[in-house]
């Protein structure tokens, strides 16, 4: 694996910082370099596979000779590769986020009640989790892609501008909540998207009282997304369960035709978690 000897020469560190908490920052127990090597590893999405030095500096927020630094030490570990001027993550990477993954029951339990619920309504459906202010999906069955992005394990989104975000937030206390909303990019996804901080907590409130939550057309155009909490065996919130559908008829009649289906399923998903 080689990379372009112009990207790779080496130079004096610049004065760029990885952004985040400055209080936890400032605690002598931050690491800042490790903070930093993770934010290269960050830098790399979906959209984003291959990356130049360059680019990679500008996406993790480092100066350009520090991310070189960290790229060859991820060649060097075998989870970066190069070729000419770019760089690429290699499927080595999947073995930082296996522990949790295999640590976690949940998507194991919940992955044959996602299959069925698919099955029975022919759609989509994914479980999340709440990490920060987004939702990150641990299991997922697909039926058609109806999102301009592909969903895999591992995506994230906002929490506040999903169904699955917003029955997670619900669950939270009133002052979380209202902090995760003051620390989200409250920005438009499409001309009906909710940002209004008070409408939207507004709206946690009705979720945490219904049960379900619903987001229609909200995070992209002709997508409606129904989704309902899974609680563990305390009766805390630990994660929730959507359908996702290509918008069609009225969204009463959709809600009609699928929540039952999916309260039926997080309650089995329940079921199985009091038994484990």
């Amino acid at each position: 694996m080689t990379a372009e000897p112009a990207d790779l020469a080496a130079e004096p560190d610049g004065a760029g910082d990885v952004s985040g908490d400055a209080a936890s920052e400032a605690s002598p127990d931050f690491v800042q370099s490790f903070a930093r090597g993770l934010a290269v590893i960050r830098a790399f999405d979906a959209d984003h596979a291959e990356l130049t030095l360059s680019e990679v500096a500008v996406r993790a927020d480092v100066p350009r000779a520090a991310a070189r630094r960290f790229l060859m030490t991820l060649i060097a570990l075998g989870y970066v590769r190069s070729s000419d001027r770019t760089f690429a993550l290699t499927p080595r990477v999947l073995e930082l986020g296996y522990s949790y993954l295999s640590a976690l029951s949940l998507p194991a339990i919940a992955q044959p009640h996602l299959e069925r619920l698919s099955h029975e309504l022919d759609e989509s459906t994914s479980l999340a989790v709440l990490d920060g202010t987004d939702v990150v999906y641990v299991a997922r069955v697909p039926t058609r892609r109806i999102m301009s992005v592909s969903i895999q394990l591992g995506t994230r989104f906002p929490a506040w501008a999903t169904s699955l975000g917003r029955v997670l937030l619900a669950a939270l206390p009133d002052d979380a909540a209202d902090a995760a909303l003051e620390h989200s990019d409250l920005h438009p996804f499409t001309p009906t998207t909710l940002v209004d901080r008070t409408a939207l907590l507004a709206e946690l409130d009705r979720v945490r009282r219904a049960g379900w939550a619903i987001v229609d057309g909200e995070l992209e155009e002709g997508l409606r997304s129904i989704a309902a909490p899974v609680r563990d065996a305390s009766g805390a919130v630990v994660a929730a369960v959507n359908v996702s559908t290509a918008r069609r008829g009225d969204a009463e009649s959709e809600l009609a035709r699928v929540l039952p289906a999916l309260q039926r399923a997080t309650a089995a998903i329940e079921a199985d978690l009091r038994i484990r």
